[in-house]
């Protein structure tokens, strides 16, 4: 069990993933800092009923905590479109390029041998077991 565990480890996938994921946390960061601080201002200058919030407005009318923030939907719809197209042009299409690079270098491995020739060899073997 723990050699099937360690050969998982070494195989490249789960450093290769850990990578991915701590870069993807720290990258996230930035694409959050930017649409908080730069795109969500731009979105509440549009207002609404309550500018002071952004854009959206009031459920009921003198309950803030009803305040419906559609500003920050939009905040997060373009942080996850930017996240997703960074991944999809920075990892996606040059590991698919990489890929189709290798397959195209790729040389057939050696043909498996044929019925006739295996039952060629185990005859041989045979005849060289019971010479001995």
């Amino acid at each position: 069990m723990l050699k099937g565990f360690k050969d998982f480890l070494m195989r490249g996938n789960v450093i290769d993933l850990a990578v991915a994921v701590i870069i993807g946390a720290a990258f996230t960061t930035i694409v959050t800092a930017f649409t908080t601080g730069l795109v969500k201002p731009l979105i509440n200058a549009v207002g609404g009923s309550d500018a002071a919030q952004g854009l959206g407005f009031r459920i009921l009318g003198e309950n803030p905590s009803t305040f419906m923030d559609v500003g920050s939907v939009l905040n997060a719809v373009i942080n996850f479109v930017i996240v997703a197209a960074v991944v999809y042009f920075a990892i996606v299409l040059p590991v698919k390029h990489l890929q189709e690079r290798r397959k195209r270098g790729v040389e057939p491995g050696p043909s498996e041998p044929t019925d006739v020739e295996l039952l060629t060899e185990i005859r041989d073997l045979l005849r060289q077991q019971q010479i001995r």
